[in-house]
């Protein structure tokens, strides 16, 4: 407090070194401050919306323009803080377990523990911290949980460039990891963009894609990709995209294991996202063995949970059936044929037929 009893304005070129400190201590590989200003990025997003390119996932257009405009999301921001934590765990490697139509394929980032309360609570800590320097502040927490444009944000705030598959890269760390956000109404110092992208001519991203998801450089049709078939679809998954998807029963990473920016991808030393129940190198007719319970208590915890039981089930049948034909798979199949599920039972007809299980009728 100053003589009149006021707290004083804090300095807020060191408040802005001190952030990036403290998150640097509190486990986040980097933080990097941006402005609010994304009027750059509402075409982009009003065309990918009216394309339909977001499918069955309302949220995203729910709230309209307003996830380009962080100070209509949260009135009076003036700064985002944007951080990043790396979250790869080792663990088999990735193409071993794609080659292997026996295994089932688990996007890497869903092999520990959910990561959006382990990012919230660490930004909460940040925002915590500042406090104690700045007094109180408004701000607001995000870890994929809001209508905000992370990765356009990150873009701005220095942390890497948007690759052709839409994810940010950055040199040091290529795109394993996850993006997090504080809103603050402090007026504090910003970093500046990177000068240029570095993708090139390169499309490895592009070409990889099992379902062709990537329709064009840096736009993705959501109701193509894997991940968004495996995990936000609430209904069957087409038929068109059931035998590219393979072995992959929870997301896809394809087009970020083949780029050339992730041989540089750090190991995250975040223990929540160590490797939980061998999901790195797991079969999947010991999945698909699983009871609710199994899935219940194994799953708790982890981000795979959200999906639910029986789209778990589903999306494992779709696997089964891709996999190389044995009397295992068989039985394992026809003692799932009369689910409560009707999606369960869909897929798991399917998986049999295409498996060569049984005729059709």
């Amino acid at each position: 407090m100053d003589p009149t009893g006021h707290q004083p304005s804090p300095d807020y070129q060191q408040l802005a070194q001190s952030i990036k400190d403290w998150a640097q201590a509190l486990g986040f590989a980097r933080a990097a401050i941006t402005g609010i200003d994304l009027s750059h990025a509402e075409s982009g997003l009003s065309d990918w919306l009216a394309r339909g390119f977001h499918g069955e996932m309302d949220y995203m257009a729910r709230h309209g323009l307003k996830r380009a405009r962080p100070a209509e999301l949260v009135p009076n921001t003036l700064s985002v803080i944007s951080v990043f934590m790396p979250y790869l765990s080792g663990g088999q490697d990735p193409d071993a377990v794609l080659a292997d139509t026996s295994k089932a394929y688990i996007s890497r980032y869903a092999l520990g523990r959910d990561y959006h309360k382990v990012l919230r609570n660490r930004l909460q800590q940040l925002a915590d911290r500042i406090s104690a320097v700045a007094g109180q502040y408004g701000h607001r927490v995000f870890v994929d949980s809001a209508p905000v444009l992370e990765v356009e944000l990150a873009k701005q705030a220095g942390q890497g460039w948007r690759g052709k598959h839409s994810l940010l890269l950055n040199r040091d760390y290529g795109s394993f990891y996850f993006l997090g956000e504080l809103f603050t109404d402090l007026p504090l110092p910003t970093d500046p963009p990177l000068p240029k992208e570095h993708c090139g001519n390169c499309s490895a991203c592009m070409d990889a894609c099992p379902t062709q998801a990537i329709v064009a450089p840096y736009q993705v049709d959501a109701r193509r990709c894997i991940s968004y078939l495996t995990i936000e679809l609430k209904g069957a998954i087409p038929l068109e995209f059931r035998r590219a998807i393979g072995n992959r029963v929870y997301g896809c990473d394809d087009c970020q294991l083949v780029c050339p920016w992730n041989r540089f991808a750090a190991a995250s030393p975040e223990t929540d996202f160590a490797i939980r129940h061998g999901l790195d190198d797991v079969s999947l007719l010991e999945l698909f063995a699983w009871s609710e319970a199994d899935f219940g208590q194994k799953m708790a915890g982890s981000p795979i949970y959200r999906i639910g039981y029986a789209k778990w089930l589903s999306n494992l049948a779709i696997g089964l059936g891709n996999a190389a034909p044995n009397a295992q798979i068989a039985a394992a199949l026809l003692a799932r044929r009369d689910d409560e599920s009707e999606i369960v039972r869909e897929h798991v007809e399917w998986a049999l037929l295409v498996g060569g299980y049984i005729q059709q009728i």
